[in-house]
């Protein structure tokens, strides 16, 4: 095993590169869950997002439009299990499931005649003069716009939530839903409108898979993604700053066990390919482990149906 053919440089954008859909689809479902809702849907929202961004860049020509139309695919998909929570009162665990499944059948049916077809590339934000910076050049400046937009993305939702009016009512929603009715609050559709935000975040994070970091479509290739998104929310603690952590965490334990497996380590391939999930199932053992401090943490009506009275 000759380690010193790994390129840290590459290793670190390659890490970014994969932490991107997680950041992505664990920062729509952090603000979700804070809204007092559980969605356990995020794996099929991601995949739906995948065909459908995939399916809309090919046909189009232009990626923009890929991204859009999968953010869309994903919150029409987070708003069927809105309406079917929030509205008719379906249990969120097994409705969340049953999105997943869906998501996960529809996508296969529609994406049958686009396998092995190539998307139109995505292009990077070159910044002039900063992306030809010897090491910072390509570890900061050399990603494409989705990469940025994440990032972001995680800032916005952490202003929103801790800074703004909006954030303050939504959290209060996820933290007593009939005392903020009692105030005189929609916790319906303050619900339904955090439910299909966390949709195109997914839709947005499986339009990556497919349009940027593969690129191709492949049924299924979503690969228990979406649940890992779920365990970065709970690593996390509910605070979106960490949930850069948790996605580079995640993301480079998969890029650890890529490269492995290319170096020829002498170790089963099937097990190299566990690893990000073996990893998962540790750190939500260790969060759970304080059971004290992970209640104090989580939305208090997290999971709970709610029922207007009046």
């Amino acid at each position: 095993m000759d380690l010193s053919s790994l390129d840290p440089i590459a290793l670190i954008v390659s890490l970014v590169i994969a932490a991107t859909p997680l950041v992505l689809a664990a920062t729509g479902e952090l603000l979700v869950e804070k809204s007092g809702v559980l969605n356990l849907g995020v794996e099929g929202m991601m995949v739906m997002g995948a065909i459908a961004g995939f399916i809309a860049a090919v046909e189009t020509g232009t990626p923009f439009l890929g991204f859009l139309f999968a953010a869309i695919a994903g919150a029409l998909l987070a708003c069927v299990f809105g309406v079917l929570t929030q509205v008719f009162l379906s249990n969120q665990v097994a409705t969340g499931l049953a999105l997943t499944l869906f998501g996960l059948g529809l996508s296969a049916l529609l994406g049958q005649s686009y396998t092995g077809m190539r998307p139109p590339q995505t292009e990077r934000a070159d910044i002039p003069v900063l992306s030809d910076l010897p090491v910072i050049g390509p570890v900061v400046f050399s990603y494409d716009w989705i990469v940025y937009f994440s990032l972001f993305l995680v800032l916005a939702v952490w202003f929103f939530l801790n800074k703004t009016r909006g954030g303050l009512v939504l959290r209060a929603v996820g933290e007593s839903h009939d005392a903020a009715h009692a105030l005189g609050y929609k916790v319906i559709l303050i619900r339904l409108g955090a439910i299909a935000f966390g949709g195109a975040c997914a839709g947005l994070g499986g339009a990556y898979l497919s349009l940027v970091r593969v690129p191709q479509w492949s049924e299924g290739m979503t690969a228990g993604i979406g649940w890992i998104a779920l365990a970065i929310v709970v690593f996390a603690s509910w605070k979106p700053g960490r949930v850069i952590l948790g996605a580079w965490l995640f993301g480079g334990v998969t890029i650890l066990q890529l490269n492995m497996q290319a170096l020829n380590v002498p170790i089963r391939a099937e097990y190299l390919s566990m690893t990000p999930y073996l990893m998962t199932i540790i750190v939500l053992v260790i969060m759970s482990s304080d059971r004290r401090r992970a209640a104090l943490n989580a939305p208090a009506s997290l999971g709970r149906v709610f029922h207007a009275s009046s």
